[in-house]
């Protein structure tokens, strides 16, 4: 998962740009993906789809007027907003964009995920490979200015 920049007027050309730019930053780690789902917004105009088909990606579209068609995006802002929205006073884009960055960071290396057998998406490596020091104490850091915990031994 990776943020592509925040506005509050979306347009085409801004759209495009932010698809350009999400391919400067992450373009290694893009490399398994091979679709885009995106929904039918009029931000959404040829060019940007165009920035991912050069890229070799598959552009799918949910049906019309079906916002339950794309369940992971879905799901995803869900968790977003209950675990960290709801809770958040946003005072304004500079803080919104720090948050949400926070937020992806724990949601894709340390948030157990039942589909992956409570496991995170992207786990430390090193804990992957079984290679864990003994464990001496239970460190807890926070994420997100001490609204979400994360816990390791």
């Amino acid at each position: 998962m990776f943020l592509a920049g925040i506005t509050t007027n979306p347009t085409g050309p801004w759209t495009t740009q932010a698809a350009r730019n999400l391919f400067i930053r992450h373009a290694d780690r893009l490399d398994d993906a091979k679709a885009l789902v995106r929904d039918r917004g009029s931000q959404f105009i040829d060019g940007f789809d165009e920035v991912f088909r050069t890229e070799g990606f598959k552009i799918l579209k949910p049906p019309v007027r079906t916002p339950f068609a794309n369940t992971f995006a879905e799901r995803w802002i869900d968790s977003l907003r209950r675990e960290l929205l709801d809770r958040t006073i946003i005072w304004n884009q500079h803080q919104l964009e720090r948050l949400i960055v926070d937020y992806m960071l724990h949601y894709n290396e340390h948030r157990p995920h039942r589909s992956l057998h409570q496991r995170p998406p992207q786990p430390d490596q090193e804990k992957a490979a079984g290679i864990r020091p003994p464990p001496t104490h239970v460190l807890r850091t926070t994420r997100c200015h001490g609204l979400i915990n994360e816990y390791a031994a």
